[in-house]
Parts: C-alpha cells; sequence; structure tokens
C-alpha cells in the first residue's frame, strides 16, 4: 500500500482525509447495523410466533437466496447505473421493509409468512445494495490509498456485525418496535449520508444488455487466475473451517459455559478480527502480501484444530480470536486485490459473484458442520474442517503461484 513510509499517524487514516469516504464509511456502517438488528429481531420474533426452529433457517435462506438468483443481474446494474444511487435506492427500500415489520408487529397478526415476504424483499434490496457498495469505494479514493480504505471498511463492518446483533437482542426485549424502529432510523440515516456523496466518476458500460456482458463478470474471475485463486481460496478454507454452527455445542456440551458463554464465544472472532482490521489501517502490508495470505489462512485452519480439540474455556477463546484475526488478513488481501485487479466497467459484476461466494461458504460452511457433526461428532467436525482448511491453503499456494508472488497492494505485480 503506498502511503507515507514511517507510519506517520496521518498515513494511518489516510482514506478519511476524503469526505467521500468518510460519508461513505458512516452509511455504510449505519446500514449494516441496521441489517444485524433486522436479523436478530426477525430470528426472536419468528421463533416466538412458531416456535419451529426450522423457520429460522428459513429466516437466513429468504435473505441469502435474493443474492444467489440475483447475482448476474445485480452486478450488471452495478456496472450499467450509478452505484451511489443504487445504494440510496437499497437502503430506502431497506428501511421500508423495516417499517413494514414495525407495523405488522403493531397490528398483532400470528402468521409468519408477511415477515418471510418482507424478508424476500430485504433480501432482493441487499443483493442491489452489496455490490454497488463494494465498488463504489475504488471511485471515491485514490488507487493509492485504497488498502487503507478496505481496511477501515473491514472494520467497520466486524464492528457492526459484532456489536448489531447485541443492540438487537437488548432492543427486541425493551420492546420489538424499538429494535424496528431503530433499524429503519439507521437506514434512513445511512440513505442520506449517502445522498450527501458528491457523484464519484465511474466507467459506466452503455451497451446493450446481452448473456455475455451479464456473463462477464463470472469469465473475468475465471480468466483472472489472481482474483479467481483469492476468491476460491476464501470460499473453501471458510467452507472447510467454519464452526460458528457448532458454538452452541461446545458452549453447552464441551466447555459448558450456558448461555452466556455462547455469546462471549461467538464475539471473540469478531474482537479478534476488529483488532487486525484496526491494525493493518495503521501498518498496512507493504511486502509479500500473498504470501502473507497463504500463511494466515493456513494459521486460520490450524487454530480451528486448536479450537476444536480445546476444552479449556480460555484457550477455546484464544483460539476463537486468533481465528477472527487470521482470517481478517486473508478478506484485508482478498478485498484489496479483488478492487485493484477488475477494471471498473466490471466491477459491479465481479462484487456480485464475490459477495455470492462468501455468502455460500458461510451458509455451506455450517451446513457441512453440521452434517459433519452428526456423522463423526462434532470435535471431529471441527478438526477435519480446520485440517482441510491447511490442506487448501497449501494446495492453492501451489496451484495459483501468480497470487502467491504478489508483493504490494498498490499496483499488480
Amino acid at each position: 500500500m503506498s502511503l507515507p513510509h514511517g507510519g506517520h499517524p496521518a498515513s494511518r487514516f489516510a482514506a478519511f482525509r476524503h469526505r467521500s469516504f468518510a460519508l461513505y464509511w458512516a452509511a455504510r456502517f449505519s446500514a449494516t447495523f441496521a441489517v444485524q438488528i433486522v436479523s436478530v429481531a426477525v430470528g426472536w420474533q419468528v421463533y416466538d410466533i412458531t416456535r419451529n426452529p426450522l423457520d429460522l433457517g428459513f429466516v437466513g435462506l429468504l435473505q441469502f437466496l435474493p443474492a444467489l438468483l440475483l447475482v448476474f443481474v445485480a452486478g450488471t446494474a452495478s456496472d450499467r447505473y450509478r452505484r451511489r444511487t443504487i445504494m440510496m435506492l437499497g437502503a430506502s427500500v431497506e428501511a421500508a421493509c423495516a417499517v413494514f415489520l414495525l407495523v405488522f408487529t403493531l397490528s398483532g397478526a400470528g402468521s409468519v409468512l408477511p415477515i418471510f415476504a418482507t424478508l424476500v424483499v430485504f433480501g432482493t434490496a441487499r443483493a442491489f445494495f452489496n455490490p454497488a457498495q463494494s465498488s463504489l469505494v475504488v471511485n471515491i479514493v485514490p488507487q493509492a490509498e485504497l488498502s487503507n480504505a478496505i481496511a477501515w471498511n473491514s472494520s467497520a463492518w466486524q464492528v457492526a456485525t459484532i456489536v448489531g446483533p447485541v443492540a438487537g437482542g437488548l432492543l427486541y426485549g425493551v420492546d420489538p418496535i424499538a429494535a424496528y424502529g431503530a433499524a429503519a432510523g439507521m437506514f434512513l440515516t445511512a440513505m442520506l449520508l449517502i445522498m450527501l456523496i458528491p457523484q464519484p466518476a465511474q466507467k459506466t458500460v452503455n451497451t446493450k444488455a446481452t448473456w455475455e456482458s451479464v456473463i462477464a463478470g463470472l469469465r473475468y474471475i475465471r480468466h483472472e487466475k489472481v482474483v479467481l485463486g483469492a476468491i476460491s481460496l476464501d470460499l473453501f478454507a471458510v467452507l472447510l473451517g467454519g464452526a460458528t454452527a457448532l458454538l452452541p455445542v461446545y458452549a453447552r456440551d464441551i466447555l459448558d459455559l450456558g448461555p452466556w458463554g455462547l455469546g462471549l464465544l461467538r464475539s471473540a472472532p469478531g474482537v479478534g478480527a476488529v483488532a487486525m482490521a484496526v491494525y493493518l489501517a495503521m501498518n498496512p502490508i507493504r511486502n509479500h502480501a500473498g504470501l502473507a495470505m497463504f500463511l494466515c489462512v493456513f494459521a486460520f485452519g490450524a487454530f480451528t484444530v486448536v479450537f476444536g480439540l480445546s476444552e479449556t474455556v480460555w484457550i477455546s477463546i484464544v483460539a476463537l480470536a486468533l481465528m477472527g484475526a487470521f482470517d481478517m488478513v486473508s478478506v484485508y488481501v482478498r478485498e484489496t486485490l479483488l478492487q485493484l485487479w477488475t477494471p471498473d466497467d466490471v466491477r459491479g459484476r465481479v462484487n456480485a459473484v464475490n459477495m455470492v461466494f462468501v455468502g455460500a461458504s458461510n451458509e455451506l460452511g455450517e451446513f457441512r458442520a453440521g452434517v459433519m457433526a452428526a456423522m463423526i461428532g462434532t470435535v471431529g467436525a471441527v478438526v477435519v474442517g480446520g485440517a482441510g482448511t491447511m490442506a487448501v491453503a497449501g494446495l492453492w499456494a501451489k496451484m495459483f503461484p501468480d497470487l502467491r508472488r504478489v508483493q504490494h497492494l498498490d499496483s499488480r505485480d
């Protein structure tokens, strides 16, 4: 990353020197925080109505499916139209969904079908919002400060995903109206902040939309080995190493922690990730970025094994925190490379595919963990998954030598 050498404090906040980025960062944080509040509140409400755990699975699935089904449409829209405008529209629709959930709660209706229908609309808005917001950052900061911006973006996302669920649970405990009202207010705040961002320069696609143009992002990823290697490494590493779905088993049956301990375990990876994101923003990776990515994915797998085998609370918490920290390095390098190596006229479509890969790795990773736990036990599922992640890191390092040789995050080398 081309920031002033010597670690001068100004270089650590380089991206915030640009008013557009400060507004964008605040808008993204507000929107992400609101999404977490809605997800937690809806989960509690649906379970209160049906008492059926399967319905909780639908809460997540209905938010993920639109991103999968609309991956090509949403990505193409992000390249053909103004990304700032798409973000504004997305945030406004998300706010409307939160308001509808508030009104539905006030009505006292006992069916979950209106909630599920709202989640489909909510997921559709997110399917368009996410590729646009990932792509817009490149249009509002200079290339030399891109990795600094991505590091601060990652920290905003991590803080929101740690504090947001807690806030959502507390607000819902006070009153469901408070939870949905707060979420609607934060979505509207995000929309207003986005409106204040000056319209950035963007290369838009003006040619007629054809199937070839729609799948251009997928085709670009397939041919650009550095991008393909970075995205697929994260996909398989998280798919194999994800242990989040099994944390309740560890909290209750292995570590004897109870519900409060489950919250502690769930927050530990996020705390490690935030700490690492802040560190990277202030101490960017200057050399051997590709190699650092592979080593950190390997370390993520290694500490997954440590967590899987641990029966000591503090060791488990430290292992989870280190898993989050090393995963953040991988996210930081991958997202910087993805934005740097991707031409602006296909960036939206590439980011849409990347979002689906990230979502699929998380969702399928939890499914993989649950199935393996049923077959070979919880500890075995986590340990085998961690070992698989370590193997993937080694295999991908051999399969994608160009990615391994990437030196700097401010140029294509």
